[in-house]
């Protein structure tokens, strides 16, 4: 077997590994998400103080995401994915054990580290992957993320439709899921720094290319969490539709945002990746325009199956463009989850209290302003079309070494 052709089949089946990662990622994010009402009761707090609390985990992705970089230095990028998956499967036991408030916010801010360290990792090495095979790869790998929350929050469903103690729970799901991403993680590309490469500083603000790269994510993850957290409210109360007919709405959403990440990596290859965040800032722009003026429901879900539509693609773009943005793809792909961590974290809040002051309606015509920024700013992603010379992360300085 020649050496192009055996290093080949390593880049695919090292494609192949981190999308299971990127599955495993998802698939802790959906158990939890499912248990939240269970938590609340256990640890016995009120609505409001489990607002506070679930601040706490974008809190703590934000202050561990730039060590990701130091960590995949100092151990290699396989052996630095595997503990930080690791550690983030493991910590979806914590919360369920939290008695008070105090406890509970300080799982969750571990359970927020973790998981924006693993983030970081798993996309960089993402990047790397689709760099290797010169073709988009990140909008399929954001969808098998996609795919393992819809399945965590499946079997989460099924374990509180059962009355399941969610302790038992996530025990359960920590195990089998940590044992999955070990595994998948044995595949993954092994990255080793050069041996005169200096290990990048502990913590340090996000290169310029990576704000502004960041800012475009922003803008698609303000949309995205507004929709799946106040679409159903906004069917329900301003449009007077049933229970029912609201929580389609939002599975709707999903459901376009699912498709089209797994679509989206040959319009990527086809376009470019400016062309299609234009198009697709264009698409969430019209289905923002639809929400707002529709003032039908057939329209709003419409206009929010178009925006889920429009937004799917942006972010797993943003980390590509930040990982060949510069020299140290780990920092800019730390600085713009940082910064779309952050947009998810105030996106819910910043609806409810504009609505609160004026309505929903001018709530999501924000939503639809940030969605047309997309079509302004797709330029500052160039760094993600194909054709442009790909700056390899030092770490690819070392062959692999495959088990």
């Amino acid at each position: 077997m020649s050496a192009v052709v055996y290093e080949q089949r390593q880049v695919r089946r090292a494609r192949y590994a981190v999308a299971a990662v990127f599955a495993v990622h998802g698939a802790v994010t959906g158990s939890f998400a499912t248990r939240v009402p269970w938590i609340q009761d256990h640890a016995g707090v009120s609505a409001g103080q489990l607002g506070l609390a679930l601040a706490f985990p974008a809190l703590g992705a934000s202050v561990a995401m730039p060590l990701a970089g130091s960590v995949t230095h100092r151990f290699g990028a396989r052996t630095a994915l595997r503990g930080l998956l690791a550690l983030w499967t493991l910590a979806l036991v914590l919360p369920s054990l939290a008695p008070d408030l105090l406890t509970l916010c300080l799982a969750l801010f571990v359970y927020g580290a973790t998981a924006g360290m693993s983030d970081v990792a798993m996309n960089a090495l993402g990047v790397e992957v689709e760099n290797r095979l010169d073709k988009s790869i990140m909008s399929g790998l954001h969808g098998m993320w996609s795919a393992g929350t819809l399945i965590g929050s499946a079997a989460g469903t099924l374990a509180a439709h059962l009355g399941a103690d969610a302790r038992l729970h996530h025990v359960l799901a920590a195990a089998v899921l940590t044992v999955a991403g070990l595994v998948a993680c044995a595949w993954v590309l092994d990255l080793q720094p050069a041996e005169d490469e200096d290990p990048p500083p502990r913590f340090a603000l996000p290169p310029r290319s990576a704000v502004l790269i960041g800012a475009v994510g922003f803008c698609a993850v303000f949309a995205e969490g507004a929709s799946l957290d106040w679409s159903a409210v906004y069917l329900r109360d301003e449009l007077e539709t049933s229970a029912g007919l609201a929580a389609a709405c939002t599975t709707g959403f999903t459901l376009t945002m699912a498709v089209a990440r797994f679509a989206g990596d040959k319009v990527v290859d086809r376009f470019g990746a400016v062309r299609t965040v234009r198009v697709s800032g264009v698409l969430a722009t019209l289905g923002g325009l639809l929400v707002v003026v529709g003032g039908h429901p057939a329209v709003a879900m419409a206009g929010f199956a178009l925006m889920g539509l429009g937004i799917a693609v942006v972010v797993p773009l943003c980390f590509a463009a930040a990982g060949r943005a510069g020299s140290n793809p780990s920092l800019a792909i730390a600085g713009v989850a940082t910064i779309t961590y952050t947009s998810g974290l105030i996106a819910p809040s910043a609806i409810g209290g504009l609505a609160q002051a004026t309505s929903l309606v001018v709530s999501f015509g924000l939503v639809t302003v940030l969605a047309c920024c997309l079509v302004v700013f797709a330029k500052v992603l160039r760094a993600g079309d194909r054709d442009r010379p790909k700056v390899s992360p030092p770490s690819a300085a070392v062959p692999d070494r495959q088990p």
